[in-house]
């Protein structure tokens, strides 16, 4: 992977971890049961278990920038697309729960940094898969 690559997949973990404060600002483990249930299962109180699980997600995105992604690895790519595909299924998904809801939904704010970061990383990563 190549600087920009590495650095749009930095972007992507820091658009993850604002999307996270959002949905926790707005408390979507109260209004959207899959949270509530992933909440629960890191505490008893859903707004703690919330925090416990993104800091773990996000920590996870940061693992994998410094450990498979910074530095040459040999799965880096790997790691980079499935954080791209899920980070894109995630804002897409807070659109459509917001448009099923007819409002705002916890985290559709921020949803368009997962969209156009993850795209960006994508393009990138595709950029590179066609040069080899």
């Amino acid at each position: 992977m190549d600087s920009r690559s590495r650095s749009a997949f930095l972007l992507l973990i820091g658009a993850q971890a604002a999307h996270s404060i959002e949905e926790y600002v707005y408390r979507l483990f109260d209004v959207f049961g899959p949270a509530r249930f992933v909440s629960n299962l890191f505490s008893s109180d859903a707004a703690t278990g919330f925090i416990i699980a993104n800091f773990g997600i996000v920590l996870f995105g940061l693992w994998c920038y410094l450990a498979r992604v910074r530095t040459p690895h040999p799965g880096e790519q790997a790691y980079a697309w499935f954080w791209a595909c899920l980070e894109l299924a995630n804002g897409v998904g807070h659109f459509v729960l917001s448009g099923a809801r007819g409002g705002y939904f916890p985290g559709v704010g921020t949803a368009p940094l997962l969209i156009g970061s993850s795209a960006y990383l994508g393009t990138r990563l595709m950029r590179l898969g066609k040069r080899t």
